[in-house]
């Protein structure tokens, strides 16, 4: 499968290679499934609209296809069985497929370690931190649902950009704003601009050298250096009063090695190069004041960070 296919996309392709009798890649297709809940619901409607398709398309136009026929692109080689009708049967399957899923969205994932940039059609963009998942839904709006990115937006008072992270609506009054988002905890600092908070309810207000800290919908509101905003695409990662739970979290999800630490009671406060922590785990032992040793509970490879 191709990995940057949009949903629908990609739900087609393997309800296509799955119908081959000779299909084999179980193990790809299963990992695709188990990825996101909404895999499963997208295949299961790829499978209905090819099979109604089929049952549109005459017996008489059913006979096997040569080999130089197939659907163009990752499209060829499915359903082989519905010979010369294939095309037919794809543009209909498409159609129901269109209509299933919402048009514009697509859904961006990145793997720990990983930072991918997004433009927007409006000439935004938004700058997606590592072990992250974010659906944009058309130009002026998207959802959060795990991790961490960084917003650049185009501002227009006329038709603000809205931002649905978890539970906690956000909508733009500003240009950059960044938004960190781990369970229900919500992490909101803003360097350009001004961002709105719940804006018909609570209607926090969250300004340019400001920073929003929440859990289960109450936030507070403090100071911030704009300029630290975003600072980890940048290859920085600064800490205020993080727990080493916190800590761990997000430098698994910025370097890509695994960190972990059960110590959820002791605070720290810092600034922290990336490049040193990914060549030497043990480096965060001098920026943070902290232990760090390998994982030896036989849970896979990784660091576990904890108080001296």
């Amino acid at each position: 499968m191709k990995p940057d296919l949009p949903i629908h996309d990609a739900a087609l392709h393997w309800a296509l290679q799955t119908g081959e009798p000779d299909f084999a890649d179980w193990d790809a297709f299963t990992a695709w499934l188990e990825a996101d809940p909404a895999h499963g619901r997208a295949y299961d409607a790829a499978q209905v609209a090819l099979d109604e398709a089929a049952a549109l398309v005459p017996a008489s136009e059913t006979e096997p296809v040569a080999a130089n026929d197939n659907a163009p692109g990752w499209l060829s080689g499915g359903r082989a069985w519905l010979g010369g009708a294939v095309a037919a049967a794809l543009v209909l399957a498409t159609t129901f497929l269109i209509g299933f899923w919402p048009q514009g969205e697509a859904l961006y994932v990145t793997a720990p370690g990983e930072t991918r940039l997004i433009a927007l059609d409006d000439g935004s963009s938004v700058t997606l931190g590592g072990g992250s998942r974010l659906t944009i839904e058309g130009a002026r709006a998207a959802r959060l649902e795990s991790g961490q990115a960084l917003f650049t937006i185009r501002h227009d008072a006329a038709d603000p950009f809205v931002l649905q992270a978890g539970a906690t609506r956000l909508v733009d009054a500003g240009t950059v704003f960044d938004v960190r988002m781990v369970g229900t905890s919500l992490d909101v600092a803003v360097a350009e601009g001004a961002v709105i908070i719940d804006p018909q309810a609570q209607g926090v207000r969250v300004d340019a050298g400001q920073r929003a800290v929440g859990t289960d919908g109450v936030f507070r509101v403090d100071r911030f250096d704009a300029a630290s905003v975003g600072e980890w695409s940048r290859g920085r990662i600064t800490f205020q009063n993080a727990t080493l739970a916190d800590i761990a979290a997000d430098l698994t999800r910025a370097t890509g090695t695994t960190f972990t630490s059960t110590d959820s009671a002791t605070r720290l406060s810092g600034s922290i190069a990336l490049d040193a922590v990914k060549a030497d785990p043990r480096a965060l032992e001098g920026l943070l004041g902290v232990r760090v040793r390998p994982r030896t509970d036989g849970e896979g490879e990784g660091w576990v960070i904890a108080a001296r």
